[in-house]
């Protein structure tokens, strides 16, 4: 699907559109409703890690036994805008290792402004983070450092249980006076994406359905290259839909989702996923989840079109990308998949089976326990498929309504197709603590 010169013609079109209506609406609009609010989002975080988490091929017993602890900080400071019919926000944002040689890594993590009209329509436009549903696929996957956010530009419609959401990005390197679009090492892994999503809430009802379709864009061949390794943009497409049912105390998501199209070295793409999870909520201060992943699998390494020596090479990718989802909230703590790779990219997808329980034991104390079985969902010719068990506990408590401190512990017990998917001898135990400080000051406000 070659739609990145209509993606921009569209893009282009809609904002000059939304510009035309703004005027009229701020004639309409007459009150002095201004509000503005500045603060600040500091958060500490130390960790004690014990191998596992390098997926390097060493395999050396006397480097990956050796413990790593670092303390590492994020810094936002946040200036938000709101008046009828508009709103405009930028956050600044630094993060970094205590002791790292430089400035560490500052950027804007969202800079955007948004239009709305009194009948629901909406317009937003700028750097923004993104969360849908669950946010499986599309989340801030705010546990990283750094985060994720997108320039896009994102208009819609809310109301009466209803929400459309249509969302266009157009990425390039600079402004490009020749050289063509080719777009590689942005801030984005895209180069253009189109994404709509639908939410229905069942009047009376505590039922929520999405549909959510994606076509994204990727660079592929080289600026140089010649013939099948010309520059040129490949698409892939993402459709499915999630569900979640809360009648209190009781709530069930379930989710479904299948990729197609081709990666960016033109083989085609034929994955899958589905999920279902249900909590039910005993008594305030007792819960419990029970669930099940399903992300469809490899049999072979990725090859591209030119092929290798000795290496099979496969028709089509069958291991699903969730891919700009917040992947530490689903399989594990420890990120193993996902996050960081296996040997060269193989992707064998992933069973993960897991149960846990919430309690509140005292005031402004959250604990959580959650129990992983791992799999992959490629039967292997070599190894078993059981990756590993995984336990994790979260403690959080809320030392003042701006400051909430948290520590966690993960141990996984990993098997040996675990060790040799990721070629390190150590992921057959390995244990992750962690601690947080997140302090949330508001440092002004106003109306006038």
């Amino acid at each position: 699907m070659t739609l990145s010169r209509k993606s921009f013609s569209v893009l282009v079109c809609t904002a000059m559109a939304m510009t035309a209506i703004a005027p009229v609406h701020a004639q309409q609009e007459q009150e002095k409703d201004n509000q503005l609010s500045i603060g600040l989002f500091l958060l500490g975080h130390g960790e004690m890690r014990n191998g596992g988490l390098n997926s390097s091929e060493s395999s050396s017993s006397e480097e990956s036994d050796n413990y790593a602890n670092f303390l590492m900080n994020r810094s936002r400071l946040t200036v938000d805008y709101k008046k009828t019919g508009l709103e405009a926000k930028v956050t600044a944002q630094h993060g970094g290792v205590w002791g790292q040689k430089g400035q560490g890594n500052f950027n804007l993590f969202e800079a955007w402004a948004k239009l709305s009209m009194r009948n629901g329509l909406f317009a937003q436009f700028g750097r923004q983070a993104l969360s849908y549903d669950d946010e499986r696929i599309i989340g801030p996957n705010d546990w990283a450092m750094a985060s994720l956010s997108h320039d896009v530009l994102r208009v819609g419609y809310e109301g009466h249980g209803h929400k459309v959401h249509a969302i266009l990005a157009y990425n390039q390197n600079a402004e490009n006076i020749s050289g063509g679009t080719y777009y590689k090492d942005g801030s984005q892994p895209y180069k253009t994406m189109h994404t709509a999503w639908y939410h229905y809430d069942v009047p009376k009802v505590p039922l929520g359905v999405s549909l959510l379709f994606m076509n994204i864009g990727m660079q592929a061949g080289e600026i140089d290259g010649i013939a099948s390794n010309a520059p040129r943009t490949e698409y892939q497409q993402l459709l499915g839909g999630y569900v979640c049912y809360q009648p209190n105390p009781f709530k069930a998501e379930v989710s479904y989702y299948h990729q197609l199209g081709k990666d960016e070295t033109g083989i085609k793409i034929d994955a899958w996923m589905a999920s279902a999870k249900a909590n039910w909520q005993f008594i305030p201060q007792l819960g419990f989840t029970v669930g099940f992943d399903y992300l469809s699998g490899d049999k072979y390494f990725a090859v591209p079109q030119g092929g290798m020596i000795g290496v099979t090479r496969h028709e089509k990718i069958q291991g699903f990308n969730p891919i700009y989802g917040s992947h530490h909230k689903f399989y594990g703590m420890m990120d193993f998949f996902y996050v960081s790779t296996y040997v060269h990219g193989f992707t064998p997808g992933l069973q993960n089976f897991f149960v846990g329980t919430s309690c509140k034991p005292i005031k402004n104390l959250d604990v959580q326990l959650r129990y992983h079985y791992l799999a992959t969902a490629t039967k292997l010719s070599d190894v078993d498929m059981t990756l590993g068990h995984d336990i994790d506990i979260e403690a959080s408590y809320a030392l003042m309504p701006e400051a909430r401190l948290s520590l966690g512990f993960s141990y996984m017990k990993g098997s040996d197709t675990m060790e040799f998917l990721k070629r390190v001898e150590t992921n057959g135990s390995l244990r992750w603590g962690w601690l947080s400080l997140v302090v949330t000051p508001k440092l002004f406000s106003a109306k006038w």
